[in-house]
């Protein structure tokens, strides 16, 4: 949004704002001018506003829709995070963060306009009933989903949907139309990525973000790493934005000895409070490396600054984003919500995470890319805020010429691996071993397939002496993409595209 239509919203419909949050505030208007006059500094102003809208406008006020975006602009004016959330966007927000989705429970991608399975969640109403990874789905209910240029946010719409209701998903598998009539139910979602051995002694875990879920499950899968000889863990929250407090805290009380402080938080009227370890957490005994690169945040941060400050373990990437700012929810009586930013964050050592909010707060990444910070570990500054990691890794921009960005732009890997699983669905669909796997991938001819679809697909082909440079960079994804339609799923993309991934590579040198 344009600062200048911010700045006009922000002025003539912030008086609406007592009433969309649904308080109980009602300030009285006098109507002598010395009253109005002290009024501006406080919340009068809004009232005043209000009624000299209603009073005057040229029409009716629609002030469900007028009230909606009142909420939304004067929260912005506080600072980027604290939100109002609309009633019809509130449930799924909790979903995202409690770990419970309501539908059918599948994995899809859209390579050629067409929704293809690529995971069938365990346990779920897609199981139950039948559906196959690599089924394309053509319709939902009597809507053709396929070949029609319909958004992918829409099919996850339709699919979605309360317990215990139907929805009839009809999909193509091989030459058949099959429709399948399926009551959707509650699908328990997952925060740990993927998590292995990478060598004997050495494992890495990929946590995509803190939900209600997330300590149990990163216990789970240590507790299986341990067995298979972990002493050494490298713990990749790279991209993942944060979510709840309480999961960072038990993340970091696995790891941290009794009494060690985890995070602070100071409010104007939030009363600060300190974080400690318990001292009983399982991992205390295994070493550990923290990746994080620019859009690590909030709790994520939290993890990492408390592993940091009390040199419980090393941080290896580039500066984390900066978000240190405490939200609590308030709910009101017609299903809406906001999130207001109610104290900071602080490291053990005091530092406040969060970085200074300005104009071109939201152009963060740009800023520090134009400024070589991403490329340039004197660049960095404390003051920016963020987690600055012990071990700086700069990104690769030398690495994607113009035939890897051509074939990025239509897709062409991404729609390669889905056809290469049609011709290869039997073998490819039953591999569940990641040694076997590599085998398989090295024995298929992928270069070369790939180059010929590049090029019969999309007129695509590397200059001269260019897929010299770029060949290993694209191939990785290339396996890893194919490998993912194996049964190890985002387990085998994760360990595949490790052989490119400057950051792992660092972390297991020291």
């Amino acid at each position: 949004m344009r600062k200048e239509n911010k700045t006009v919203i922000l002025s003539a419909l912030l008086g609406i704002v007592i009433g969309v949050l649904a308080t109980c505030l009602v300030v009285r208007v006098q109507e002598n001018n010395r009253v109005l006059r002290s009024k501006l500094l406080d919340w009068g102003k809004l009232n005043l506003i209000l009624r000299t809208a209603q009073e005057n406008y040229v029409d009716t006020i629609d002030f469900e829709k007028v009230t909606e975006a009142a909420a939304s602009a004067a929260l912005l004016a506080l600072d980027p995070h604290s939100v109002y959330i609309p009633p019809s966007k509130l449930r799924d927000v909790e979903d995202e963060l409690s770990s419970n989705f309501e539908g059918i429970g599948i994995q899809f991608n859209v390579p050629n306009d067409t929704a293809i399975v690529l995971e069938v969640i365990p346990g779920g109403p897609s199981e139950k009933i039948g559906l196959l990874q690599g089924d394309r789905i053509i319709k939902v209910d009597d809507k053709v989903i396929a070949g029609v240029g319909f958004p992918q946010d829409s099919m996850v719409r339709r699919m979605k949907g309360p317990s215990g209701t139907k929805v009839t998903v009809t999909v193509k598998r091989d030459s058949e139309v099959i429709p399948f009539e399926i009551t959707r139910g509650r699908i328990p979602t997952h925060c740990v990525d993927a998590a292995f051995m990478i060598d004997d002694r050495t494992a890495y875990l990929r946590l995509s973000k803190f939900s209600a879920t997330t300590a149990s499950e990163v216990e789970e899968a240590t507790g299986s790493l341990r067995e298979q000889g972990m002493r050494h863990l490298l713990l990749d929250v790279r991209d993942n934005s944060g979510g709840y407090l309480d999961q960072a805290i038990k993340l970091s009380n696995m790891f941290l000895y009794n009494g060690q402080i985890i995070v602070s938080t100071k409010g104007l009227h939030s009363p600060s409070q300190v974080m400690r370890a318990d001292g009983k957490g399982p991992l205390q005994d295994i070493d550990l490396t923290v990746l994080v690169n620019e859009n690590s945040a909030s709790s994520s941060e939290i993890f990492a600054g408390a592993v940091q400050d009390n040199d419980r373990g090393r941080i290896v990437g580039r500066r984390s984003y900066g978000k240190g700012l405490v939200q609590e929810p308030f709910y009101f009586t017609d299903g809406s919500a906001m999130r207001v930013t109610v104290a900071r964050y602080y490291t053990p050592s005091g530092r406040c995470i969060q970085k200074p909010i300005s104009d071109d707060y939201n152009y963060d990444f740009y800023n520090r890319y134009e400024s070589g910070e991403l490329v340039n570990a004197d660049s960095m500054k404390v003051e920016n805020g963020g987690i600055i990691p012990d071990v700086f890794v700069p990104m690769d921009t030398t690495r994607a010429g113009a035939f890897y960005v051509a074939c990025n732009k239509k897709a062409t890997a991404m729609r390669f691996a889905s056809w290469f699983f049609d011709a290869n669905k039997a073998k490819l669909s039953g591999i569940d071993s990641y040694p076997v796997l590599l085998k398989y991938l090295n024995s298929a001819s992928l270069e070369e397939s790939f180059l010929r679809y590049a090029l019969e697909k999309d007129g695509l082909k590397p200059a001269v002496g260019e897929w010299e440079k770029e060949r290993s960079y694209m191939m990785t994804q290339v396996n890893a993409l194919v490998g993912r339609y194996s049964k190890l799923g985002d387990q085998a993309f994760y360990h595949l595209y490790l052989d490119i991934d400057d950051t792992v590579r660092k972390a297991t040198e020291l």
